[in-house]
């Protein structure tokens, strides 16, 4: 039927969505090891029983797209030695992790249709020795509506972490900046921050949030951000809503403006008070504590 997912396209929207996640480093070329794959319900519905099926083939997939990258590299590796020639260095294209891992969920969001496929691949780039700086994640969210395949959103996502004072092995959970309590549909809940910037809202698919609510529709999937200054400590809040932020009763500026039907951040922070309770949409409310 038209309009319907086929096994095909996933694993070829698989495959795609490998090519948009490549991350090139000197001598190895890492491709995303992790894939989600989000569908509309009446398709998930339909395909459930070929999910293993789909996900071995795609693997496949994946196995023979590495292999036949590598093989376009293969004349170097003999012409490099020849006379004359530059030293090209030899560079092969590797899965991020062990092993491919595909996924299958329904797509929850209220403007999810039928025939899309949604897929979100992530993996963790080489950690880094800065002092201070932990893991980072990379995420590639592509969308496949009717003929076409477009990215939705590209970010990568660092995890931060306390620096020991000795080269110890062993790894300290990271200090809380400040704590949120909030309440919502999952009831009463407490928030640790422990990075210095972070996002807030309902999140969803290709939108990711540090703290996810569990809240309706009025609530922005991103609703705000909340950054500290690390060299003064001081916290800021911006709002990029589509009703509205106060803190402590009071409407902030907001952030995101509308320019030729696109939505434009201007970049705007407001001093957050080191104690203060944050409306978001009049719906939800965070009492927020730095610590």
């Amino acid at each position: 039927m038209e309009g319907q997912v086929t096994g095909r396209e996933i694993i070829l929207d698989i495959v795609g969505n490998m090519h948009q996640g490549l991350e090139p480093l000197l001598y190895t070329t890492l491709a995303p090891n992790i894939y989600d794959v989000y569908l509309h319900i009446d398709d998930y519905e339909r395909l459930q029983g070929l999910f293993d099926k789909i996900a071995e083939d795609a693997k496949k997939a994946l196995d023979e797209e590495i292999e036949r990258l590598n093989g376009e590299t293969w004349p170097w590796r003999i012409l490099r030695n020849l006379p004359g020639l530059s030293k090209k260095a030899e560079h092969t294209y590797v899965r991020a992790g062990n092993g491919w891992f595909i996924n299958f969920y329904k797509n929850t969001e209220e403007d999810a249709k039928t025939g899309e496929i949604v897929i979100e691949s992530h993996f963790a780039l080489p950690s880094t020795s800065r002092q201070g700086i932990g893991s980072m994640t990379k995420r590639i969210v592509t969308l496949r509506s009717g003929e076409q395949t477009r990215m939705l959103r590209k970010s990568y996502e660092t995890t931060e972490e306390n620096a020991s004072a000795s080269d110890s092995l062993t790894t300290e959970p990271a200090r809380a900046l400040a704590r949120i309590s909030y309440e919502d549909h999952r009831g009463s809940q407490v928030y640790s921050m422990t990075k210095n910037q972070i996002v807030i809202g309902r999140g969803g698919t290709g939108y990711w949030v540090d703290l996810r609510l569990h809240a309706p529709s009025d609530i922005s999937r991103e609703h705000i951000r909340l950054r500290r200054d690390e060299s003064k400590g001081q916290f800021f809040i911006k709002d990029l809503s589509t009703f509205g932020t106060t803190v402590d009763g009071e409407s902030i500026p907001k952030s995101v403006e509308i320019v030729n039907g696109e939505k434009q951040d201007k970049d705007v922070w407001v001093p957050l008070p080191s104690k203060a309770r944050i409306g978001l949409a009049d719906m939800v409310f965070l009492d927020f504590e730095a610590l």
